[in-house]
């Protein structure tokens, strides 16, 4: 790649600062992008009295970066002389770059030193251009990009490769020690075999949208080029048309245009799926029938197969020629994981074998996709799945209080069609978070705290059912019930009226009678529903009249800021959803975001906007219309978000 003007980019939400002056983050980038872009950040969680472990952070980091991304410098919190901290961070950085790359010397050795102060949080950033020099050029402008997502995928697609191996190992019954070094060569085999010639991979689309027919290419072993560095592969251009099957561009398996109104990200990106097959008959010079050969053991010989899915992705922009991509992405790709999972299952290799299964996540704050190689023996609450996903919060500076590394949360890669923003997935296909894009509240100077995450938006007469004039706080409790689902906090269906009731009545607080019946249900009701199903803890507030509800918004706004959880206000013989308020402290005006449950017609959004069922309201409208009845108390409904992972 040439180099561009000194300047740093940073393509990530502003660097996360700690107080700790022992607080280092290797800063990630990529060969595709240009040079001294910042895409993200990855905490240093590995360390002792001498710095950091640099073996198990290369193992870990190893796993979780995509192939496409590297390593580019690290970031050292401190307040002693900058350029000397610069230094460690340049170092640190080498050491971590050598041995996820396996070589003593950098093919690019250009590496970023940052040095932040703790008290400001203002950052400094040096370059050091090669490993011998003992200058460090202080780096500026620096410049935040108000994109990232469009950034990394605009010309960025995924590269896809699944590879069940099911690996043989027969040791000595008299000497099971010998059988860790076996299983070790039999790894080294099959690294091997991923560059032999005869090895084949077929590539093709597995998102293909158009009605355009790409046909599947096969690459063999023997056309791949594994000499040049990614950083100096020449990208090829729409132009450059070569018939040469193994010059043809990622950009030949890609949509050719995309909606404008489809989101940029990883989980609309395009994805190349590549197989990895072995023809060992290519170059045979005459047909024959295959040939048995029996070696039999000298000694009692015992048989373990080792089971091994590997699911490798990596990041390529779409100018990047196959046999490039195969080669020094896919490969090493398959290679390193590999290796992980021969090291995860030496220890048991002669018990149980662990169940390992990688998976890929896009966690919010961060634009490109991680792996992580989850232990499926393990259930996801069990304390060992718990202190991993915990580890991999910090190291990714994700907030402990939400599960966003769950398999739930993995992205979907079996969607074949991403054309529209409409989802795919299976599931509901009730409409979900209707109030984005609806008109401002009208709130001078307002401050707007919203609900935080999905939801989907129940309402009377949904799904045939009718519980028109008594459903209106079961339906809000459905759309609270699905936020928690979205949100992967249960796998829990929302449930049905009828199993609402059902719930009430296990608990001893109905009788039985009351299944089945149409009696209204309010905000304590709606709180121990949510205890049982969810184990979620609720927060009643009271409130004497509903022009008293507005005294409330800065405790309601600061309940979505850090909760972010839909309320359900319950007031008379009406439930509503509060999805948001907009407040301005200084004057105390203020609006709500509701979300009426009473609505019975279609699931239109431009109907239900329009009509008022999603939208913000006044306590007081222009006409002098109350909102909330003043003649009425009110109960508001806060569920509190679990502290987990």
């Amino acid at each position: 790649m040439e180099k561009n003007t000194r300047s740093i980019r940073i393509d990530c939400p502003k660097l996360l600062i700690t107080r700790n002056e022992s607080d280092l983050q290797w800063l990630i980038g990529s060969p595709f992008f240009p040079p001294l872009t910042i895409i993200s950040t990855f905490r240093c969680i590995h360390s002792n009295s001498s710095g950091p472990d640099f073996p198990k952070e290369s193992e870990e980091i190893r796993t979780l970066l995509l192939k496409g991304f590297d390593v580019i410098g690290a970031l050292i919190v401190g307040k002693s002389d900058p350029e000397k901290t610069a230094a460690r961070a340049v170092e640190a950085a080498r050491k971590l770059k050598k041995l996820l790359t396996g070589t003593t010397k950098l093919e690019n050795e250009e590496t970023i030193g940052a040095v932040a102060d703790p008290d400001t949080g203002d950052i400094r950033f040096f370059l050091s251009e090669t490993e011998s020099s003992t200058n460090f050029e202080l780096v500026n402008p620096v410049s935040y990009g108000d994109n990232p997502e469009k950034f990394v995928w605009e010309s960025g697609c995924l590269l896809l490769c699944q590879l069940p191996i099911k690996l043989p190992v027969c040791y000595p019954a008299n000497k099971p020690s010998d059988a860790e070094s076996i299983f070790s060569r039999a790894i080294e085999a099959v690294i091997a075999k991923f560059k032999d010639p005869n090895v084949v991979y077929l590539v093709k689309a597995s998102n293909r949208a158009s009605l355009d027919v790409v046909q599947p290419v096969i690459l063999r072993g023997s056309e791949l080029g594994f000499d040049a560095a990614v950083a100096n592969i020449e990208l090829l251009d729409e132009a450059a048309q070569n018939s040469e099957k193994k010059l043809l561009r990622c950009a030949h398996f890609c949509l050719k245009s995309k909606s404008t109104s489809q989101l940029l990200s990883a989980e609309n990106a395009d994805i190349i799926q590549i197989s990895v097959l072995l023809n060992r008959s290519e170059k045979s010079p005459k047909c024959s029938a295959p040939a048995v050969e029996y070696f039999p053991a000298m000694d009692e010989t015992r048989l373990l197969i080792v089971d091994f899915k590997l699911e490798v992705l990596c990041y390529a922009v779409q100018g990047i020629p196959l046999m490039h991509a195969i080669s020094k992405l896919i490969i090493p790709g398959l290679i390193d994981q590999l290796i992980s999972m021969k090291k995860m299952n030496l220890p048991y290799l002669l018990t149980q074998h662990p169940e390992l299964h990688p998976y890929h996540f896009c966690p919010p704050g961060i634009a490109h996709p991680v792996t992580v190689i989850y232990e499926l023996n393990y259930g996801e609450t069990e304390m060992k799945q718990v202190d991993a996903r915990r580890s991999l919060h910090l190291r990714l500076g994700l907030p402990f209080d939400r599960p966003l590394l769950r398999i739930a949360n993995s992205l979907d890669l079996s969607i074949k069609s991403r054309s529209s923003n409409l989802s795919t997935r299976k599931g509901s296909s009730l409409l979900k978070d209707v109030h984005i894009g609806i008109p401002g509240s009208g709130v001078s100077g307002g401050s707007v705290s919203l609900v935080q995450g999905s939801y989907e938006y129940y309402h009377y007469l949904q799904d045939g059912f009718d519980d028109s004039g008594w459903g209106c706080a079961y339906r809000s409790l459905q759309t609270i019930i699905s936020w928690f689902r979205l949100q992967h906090y249960s796998s829990v269906d929302v449930p049905s009226h009828r199993e609402i009731q059902q719930s009430l009545v296990d608990i001893g607080d109905k009788d039985p009678a009351f299944i089945g019946s149409r009696e209204w249900i309010g905000a304590i009701e709606l709180s121990f529903v949510l205890d049982k199903l969810l184990g979620v803890s609720c927060k009643v507030i009271n409130v004497r009249s509903g022009s008293e509800v507005p005294e409330k918004c800065r405790e309601l706004a600061l309940h979505f800021e850090t909760q972010g959880t839909p309320i359900m206000i319950g007031g008379g013989v009406l439930a509503y959803t509060l999805l948001g308020v907009d407040y301005n402290e200084a004057t105390g005006e203020c609006a709500f975001l509701i979300l009426d449950p009473h609505y019975a017609g279609s699931d239109d959004v431009k109907k239900i906007v329009n009509g008022g069922w999603c939208g913000w309201k006044k306590s007081v409208n222009s006409k002098g219309k109350s909102f909330f009845l003043q003649d009425k108390f009110y109960n508001l409904l806060l569920p509190q978000r679990p502290n987990m992972v």
